[in-house]
């Protein structure tokens, strides 16, 4: 064989190599070895401390879409403003006010309810101030009432941060008739300015009260990082309600406006409300977090009122999860209710 044969035989080979190494695709998915594009979330503390993010949600998502998700884990009021600096394509979030007022200002676009959990109030097991079993707000006034009693100890821990957690707490204490901003200043009352895991681990520690999502309480008392009981956890004001928001293309271009748009469309699909449903169970016993978009598709039930109440916004005479002109070029349908369900 001459040496022209040679070379041809070759060059053959190694596009025969190259070939194989490559598991193409006639109908537009991403190749075998096609290097994973990058989706940047910022999140709430409370769903990544679960670990639901990174353990279910992250690798599901890169397995069938070839994106990898990083997270900026942070308070829901942090998240936006990392969000409002570019640093992410959307948010994971449960604040309605902040939300609504991150789209207001053109930052968000395309909300849609993915998920909801319960807040719930936890305490040291023998209850000091004797909260067990009451409503919010008779349990948060004997709070108070236990706090100023002994000035010489911290009492009641909040995050004060800003975040979901935080804001469902401010609202919870002006029901109970009393101003966050003046409580804090009181001695008994102690802030820790972190997130929901760095929160508990000092609740524990000081054998005090806190607010506290649900999922992220059960995990840390599962994996004996805490050691704090549920005392409170009835009442529609503790329900907590997530949404996805993405971030407004022509706020901040250069944002992977498609790749969240598909985070948006697998988190609310079939598959993605089965990931949710399921997270927790065999661990805990209980999943960490339940799927909205069945109760929303049911409409039935005292929590299909709740998540539209404190979950939704008001456009006109509707209730819905992204008003009309926060609509950006959407490839997903939006749950909109008549007032009347909330109003009456």
């Amino acid at each position: 064989m001459n040496k022209g044969a040679n070379t041809l035989v070759l060059l053959v080979l190694l596009l025969a190599g190259l070939s194989y190494g490559c598991i193409g695709s006639t109908n537009g998915t991403q190749t075998a070895t096609e290097k994973p594009k990058v989706l940047t979330i910022s999140t709430t503390t409370s769903l990544y401390d679960t670990g639901i993010l990174e353990n279910v949600i992250a690798p599901i998502f890169k397995e069938k879409y070839n994106i990898e998700l990083r997270f900026i884990p942070k308070g829901t009021g942090g998240a936006i403003l990392d969000a409002k600096s570019g640093a992410s394509d959307a948010i994971l979030v449960h604040a309605l006010p902040k939300e609504q007022a991150f789209m207001e200002e053109g930052y968000g676009v395309n909300r849609k309810v993915f998920a909801y959990n319960f807040f719930v109030i936890v305490g040291p097991k023998d209850d000091p101030a004797g909260i067990r079993g009451l409503s919010v707000s008779e349990a948060l006034k004997k709070i108070v009432e236990y706090g100023r009693a002994h000035p010489d100890k911290i009492v009641w821990v909040s995050r004060d941060d800003g975040s979901g957690t935080n804001t469902k707490e401010i609202a919870l204490w002006k029901n109970a008739g009393f101003d966050f901003n003046e409580l804090k200043n009181e001695s008994w009352f102690g802030t820790t300015g972190s997130g929901m895991g760095n929160t508990l681990l000092y609740t524990s520690e000081r054998k005090a009260y806190t607010i506290s999502d649900i999922g992220t309480y059960l995990k840390y008392q599962k994996e004996g990082k805490i050691n704090l009981d549920v005392l409170v956890d009835k009442g529609e004001e503790l329900i907590n309600v997530y949404a996805i928001i993405i971030i407004n293309p022509k706020k901040i271009p250069g944002k992977d406006f498609e790749g969240a748009m598909l985070l948006a469309q697998w988190l609310t699909s079939d598959e993605g409300q089965k990931a949710i449903a399921e997270y927790g169970k065999d661990e805990f016993g209980r999943p960490l977090f339940y799927p909205a978009v069945p109760v929303l598709k049911n409409q039935q039930g005292d929590v299909f009122k709740w998540i539209i109440k404190y979950g939704f916004m008001k456009d006109g005479d509707k209730y819905t999860e992204c008003p009309e002109k926060f609509r950006y070029q959407p490839k997903y349908d939006f749950f909109e209710f008549p007032a009347s369900v909330v109003e009456g």
